[in-house]
């Protein structure tokens, strides 16, 4: 059975750091291609970031050069990193997984199929 368990989430002021944690089971990790989404009240989920399982990452421009997405296969343990936080980042961050998801649409929704419950970010000015 996959499972994927965020942790890491919690409340900063802007300028502040967080690390994300996802924790995977139940699945050949290291050959799923894994990603970090978001959604905030009244907004449609979208993508953060992304990894390949041959390391290839994407980054939506809104947080691009101050979130780092990696991974710890040793541990089946996907990370984000983030840096620098604005307000506009307060939102439920989830981690979810998919075998197979073309280079262009690592960030979309619709090809991830497997989804962790969350972990809420949120950042005061």
């Amino acid at each position: 059975q996959v499972q994927l368990v965020e942790s890491g989430g919690g409340s900063v002021q802007a300028g502040g750091s967080l690390r994300l944690s996802c924790a995977a089971s139940g699945y050949t990790y290291s050959t799923y291609s894994m990603g970090w989404f978001r959604q905030a009240p009244g907004k449609e989920r979208e993508g953060v970031a992304a990894i390949d399982s041959d390391g290839s990452t994407s980054y939506s421009d809104s947080v691009k050069g101050r979130f780092t997405i990696s991974k710890d296969s040793a541990k089946n343990t996907l990370y984000l990193q983030m840096n620098s936080l604005k307000p506009e980042d307060t939102a439920m961050y989830y981690c979810a997984a998919t075998p197979f998801v073309a280079p262009t649409k690592r960030l979309a929704p619709a090809w991830y199929n497997r989804w962790g419950q969350g972990t809420q970010v949120t950042v005061s000015s």
